[in-house]
């Protein structure tokens, strides 16, 4: 059974940073893409970034320069830095990752982003 499980979220002032985690287990992120979502209320689930299996990342405009995405094939992980944090990116984060037949996505992990 393929399970992702998002973790790092949390209440932090504009400015800040955190770090978001998403692990996997009955499905291995090699060779795979993987991306990181957010869902504000009342809006649309966006791609904030994602990372191809070569190391290729893209980001939202709104992403760039302040998140970055990166691996750890040996932790099977995927990893979302995220600095100088405004109320906007306030929303549920999701990681997700896509096979020939099927797309897998975590519970998500609530940004809290204080003004």
């Amino acid at each position: 059974q393929v399970q992702l499980v998002e973790s790092g979220g949390g209440l932090v002032q504009a400015g800040g940073s955190l770090r978001l985690s998403c692990t996997a287990s009955g499905i291995t992120f090699t060779g795979k893409t993987i991306g990181w979502y957010r869902q504000a209320p009342g809006k649309q689930r966006e791609l904030v970034a994602g990372i191809s299996s070569s190391g290729t990342t893209n980001y939202a405009d709104s992403a760039k320069g302040r998140l970055t995405i990166s691996r750890d094939s040996a932790k099977n992980a995927v990893y979302l830095q995220m600095n100088s944090l405004k109320p906007e990116d306030t929303a549920v984060y999701y990681c997700n990752v896509k096979t020939y037949s099927s797309t897998y996505w975590g519970q998500g992990t609530q940004v809290t982003v204080s003004s």
